[in-house]
């Protein structure tokens, strides 16, 4: 399995950081690059935000879905919030293709 290996960033709400743990070791496992988040702001990392952080974050995701060539959007009970539904868009705007952990 070693050679080229695919780059995926992972999308989707911070609440769901099992299912982003979960999917991280398994698209590792099959031997892609994969890029996460940086923090799981719903899940407890949010007391460390001061006023500006949300907005770098977002645009930070951004610059780490240019360097993928493809996202993979965990949408656990198909919830995707709107912060995912923008990263979805830059993606498919910028010719990514996207997956979904649920279809």
């Amino acid at each position: 399995m070693v050679g080229k290996y695919k780059v995926i960033t992972l999308c989707g709400s911070t609440k769901f950081k099992d299912a982003f743990m979960e999917a991280q070791k398994r698209l590792t496992l099959e031997g892609n690059i994969v890029i996460s988040v940086g923090m799981f702001g719903h899940s407890g990392d949010d007391e460390v935000w001061t006023e500006g952080t949300k907005a770098m974050l977002d645009d930070m995701h951004k610059r780490k879905i240019d360097m993928a060539d493809e996202i993979y959007v965990i949408n656990v009970g198909g919830y995707i919030g709107e912060s995912t539904k923008s990263e979805i868009s830059y993606a498919q705007r910028t010719g990514k293709a996207v997956r979904f952990l649920e279809e």
